[in-house]
């Protein structure tokens, strides 16, 4: 079985981490040394929830604080083991994994091993499945099953995000907005209704949308709402009865799922509109005292988080939450992945400074 040494420094821990390779589905082995690992820091409770550990300090504080991060990573391309680089900009740290995300989970596990008296206590996740279905998601599951473990006053999903913070995160809908007509031969075009012209007031409404640009805890969150698809047709002598149009609605996380889907379904109104996909935002909460001072201890610009990650899971338990990890989210899953070994020191010191201060 593969070993983990929380006694070395962050970037080889890293090292050990890319080293077993943990495909999705696949984190039975990494999972087991993390749990080994944790198990013989005597100062935490661990527990195991099929691939997914957690780790927890008991010491009474009077804020709990959550550090999660996702064990699994996207299929293998030619890109495992780790190496190391060194170029103009600093030391580099390259394979499957580096960024996305084993580089935020050395820097969970050397947390965890080493700072046995928090100034808060601290639930440590690391978890399985996120890169695949969300009902195989480990948060998701632990969230189900046993959400007590991942409740706290404020969240921190090590996601890369080139180790800046990004508080919260948008919202997303997917959906299908159908226009019907009749089928008619091509040559006799007057005896049916051509669906796809009937779609061409859809294309128009998504052309004259406006997006909103709410400002919550003083961040400016910009949404986004566009066609991504569009099927139809039957032959080519045949006119259509039927025009499916997919659009993307990323929201700002003011608004609920419910709010979100209201008002897709109120734009297109007039048409079929069927919700396949959606997941809620995250709010930042910026202004919880745990927040604030995790922001005063990185001492960075705070930016809103654009795309959707799990912080929206804790958000949905009532638990602010926000983006802070090393790597450039743009490198995630491309055969190139790597990590700037600086995010890895970087992201860990900031982080022991802020459980330490007292």
């Amino acid at each position: 079985m593969p070993t983990l040494d929380l006694t070395t420094d962050a970037v080889d821990l890293t090292v050990q981490l890319v080293d077993i390779e943990s495909v999705s589905r696949n984190e039975q082995a990494i999972a087991d040394a993390v749990e080994a690992a944790l198990s013989e820091c005597a100062h935490l409770t661990v527990t195991r929830h099929g691939n997914t550990v957690v780790a927890r300090t008991e010491l009474g504080r009077g804020e709990r604080v959550v550090i999660a991060g996702h064990l699994d990573t996207v299929p293998v391309n030619d890109n495992l083991p780790a190496r190391r680089e060194l170029t103009p900009e600093g030391e580099v740290l390259h394979g499957l994994g580096t960024c996305d995300m084993k580089g935020g989970d050395a820097v969970i596990l050397r947390l965890a091993a080493t700072v046995p008296e928090p100034n808060r206590d601290v639930t440590f996740i690391l978890y399985e499945a996120e890169e695949i279905e969300s009902e195989l998601n480990g948060l998701n599951l632990l969230g189900q099953h046993a959400p007590d473990l991942m409740r706290g006053d404020f969240a921190i999903l090590m996601e890369p995000s080139n180790a800046e913070v990004e508080a919260g995160c948008q919202g997303t809908i997917r959906v299908e907005v159908r226009a019907v007509g009749e089928r008619a031969h091509s040559a006799r075009s007057w005896k049916g209704v051509n669906a796809i012209h009937r779609a061409a007031p859809i294309l128009e409404r998504l052309n004259d949308y406006r997006p909103r640009r709410p400002l919550i805890d003083g961040l400016e969150y910009h949404e986004g709402l566009n066609a991504v698809a569009i099927r139809g047709g039957v032959a080519g002598n045949v006119l259509p009865d039927e025009c499916v149009v997919d659009v993307n609605y990323r929201f700002a996380p003011d608004r609920s799922e419910a709010e979100a889907q209201q008002f897709v379904r109120d734009l297109f109104e007039g048409y079929d509109v069927t919700v396949v996909d959606s997941a809620p935002g995250a709010l930042p909460g910026l202004d919880r005292p745990a927040a604030k001072a995790f922001i005063e201890a990185v001492g960075r610009e705070v930016n809103p988080k654009f795309g959707w990650t799990d912080v929206a899971r804790f958000t949905g338990l009532g638990i602010p939450a926000v983006n802070f990890g090393p790597g450039d989210p743009m490198l995630a899953h491309k055969q190139e992945e790597h990590v700037p070994v600086e995010h890895i020191e970087r992201c860990e010191q900031q982080l022991r400074d802020w459980l330490t201060s007292w």
